[in-house]
């Protein structure tokens, strides 16, 4: 058995598919748990402030959508 057979990254690429945002944390990859956390689907962890609805406030534990899906969260990515 080669390596590329027993661990298949291309699957794991990209925005989470639908229906498994509600698995676990710990048995999905990094970005799909990004990506469900951004999609409001996903309770969000850290303790970071953000300013949501003109007021400033602690993000973790809440589901809030991220700028690309609508929400209020800004996107430091860029």
């Amino acid at each position: 058995m080669r390596i590329h057979e027993i661990y298949n990254t291309d699957e794991n690429i990209g925005p989470a598919p639908a229906g498994v945002c509600s698995k676990p944390m710990s048995s999905l990859p990094a970005s799909w748990v990004s990506s469900c956390k951004s999609k409001g689907k996903m309770k969000r962890t850290g303790n970071r402030n953000e300013k949501v609805g003109g007021k400033t406030m602690k993000v973790a534990g809440k589901r809030i959508k991220g700028k690309k899906y609508g929400g209020p969260l800004p996107d430091y990515s860029k």
